[in-house]
């Protein structure tokens, strides 16, 4: 491989990377399942005081 197709080549990655952190973030965050449970028991509690 020589000089010029190297340079290229890395160019390319890093406008690739570049672009991918410009994107919209295709998946939503993470929740582990006891937050997730946490979360569903937030609104019933609510709904009894109320």
């Amino acid at each position: 491989m020589n000089r010029r197709k190297k340079i290229q080549q890395l160019l390319k990655a890093h406008a690739k990377k570049a672009s991918a952190k410009l994107a919209p973030a295709g998946k939503s965050k993470y929740v582990s399942k006891a937050d997730r449970l946490k979360l569903a028991d937030e609104p019933s509690q609510d709904e009894v005081i109320s």
